[in-house]
């Protein structure tokens, strides 16, 4: 989300003591101390600047009062019309609509410029109704989609907002060092993991960043040997060491359900092969994957059916 300041609402801010209806109103210039400056020593005000002729304000502004209304009185809307308080947006440098300020405590704590999606609009209204929890929920869920897009600079700014809400949460800081992987960053992953304190350091989504991190570098440049071991291997399906190899070239190609396939075969024909190493080269994958991967799910039930067969 473009903030128009360097810092965002406090993570906690102080409980409001609630506004009577009606939650969204129209102000001026002559109101304004009283309708915001004032208002905002008892909870949250968004300040909607916007214009009758201005079509990203048609949109805006309803998704705003949609998720006012939805606090119950824990945030405030105040709409004022700039062509009418030129004065007003005046004093406070308003370039371009729609722009959006929010006050507390009598200052300016947050704010954005343009239309934003309705999902990002309910996410800036909880964080600063004090519903930290849903607000985060809401950040992660959306840094993730960027990221799974490909939009990866998008996917940091968000992973970085739900840092300021919870400093020491191991999923926002998994997604942000997740996404200097994909931009090709990996020594800055590595000097990240190094410098993690220990609560974060042994989070299970950081933990799977490593075990992606030790991936990459055992799998790096294997998968030029797919065909030769895939051959190897049908040569003699018991060489199980060319297996596991197939695996790893498979699992860097990009194509962890093959490669689960392999192990899953290496396991059911000789789980104790070398202490068990197929298996234990499974988990590292499905740490890297995450418990909802296809592969993971699908990999656990095939497992499961070979060992209790």
């Amino acid at each position: 989300m473009p903030s128009i300041f360097d810092a965002h609402a406090p993570a906690q801010p102080p409980k409001p003591q609630g506004f009577a209806p009606p939650l969204v109103i129209e102000s001026s210039t002559a109101q304004f101390v009283t309708d915001v400056i004032e208002a905002s020593r008892q909870g949250p005000v968004i300040v909607d600047f916007w214009a009758p002729w201005c079509g990203p304000c048609k949109t805006l502004g309803p998704a705003l009062e949609r998720a006012v209304t939805r606090m119950n009185g824990a945030v405030r809307m105040v709409k004022i019309n700039v062509d009418e308080n030129q004065a007003l947006a005046g004093q406070f440098r308003i370039q371009s609509i729609p722009t959006v300020y929010a006050f507390l405590d009598g200052k300016p704590v947050d704010g954005f410029m343009g239309a934003l999606p309705e999902s990002q609009i309910k996410t800036f209204v909880e964080r600063l109704a004090g519903d930290t929890g849903a607000a985060l929920e809401d950040l992660l869920a959306q840094a993730q989609a960027f990221l799974d897009e490909g939009a990866v600079d998008d996917a940091i700014d968000l992973f970085q907002q739900a840092l300021t809400l919870d400093p020491a949460h191991g999923g926002a800081m998994a997604g942000i060092l997740r996404c200097q992987m994909a931009l090709g960053d990996v020594e800055a992953v590595r000097e990240a993991l190094a410098e993690l304190p220990p609560a974060l350091a042994n989070h299970a989504d950081i933990a799977a960043v490593r075990a992606t991190l030790e991936l990459a570098d055992q799998t790096a440049g294997a998968s030029a040997d797919v065909r030769r071991l895939q051959a190897q291997v049908d040569a003699n399906p018991d060489d199980h060491q060319a297996r596991l190899d197939l695996a790893l070239a498979l699992f860097g190609a990009g194509d962890p359900e093959g490669a689960g396939e392999q192990l899953l075969e290496s396991i059911r024909r000789d789980r104790t092969w070398n202490d068990a190493a197929a298996r234990q080269q499974l988990l590292k994958f499905w740490e890297a994957l995450g418990p909802t991967h296809p592969a993971t799910v699908q990999g656990r039930r095939r497992l499961s059916s070979i060992l209790f067969a």
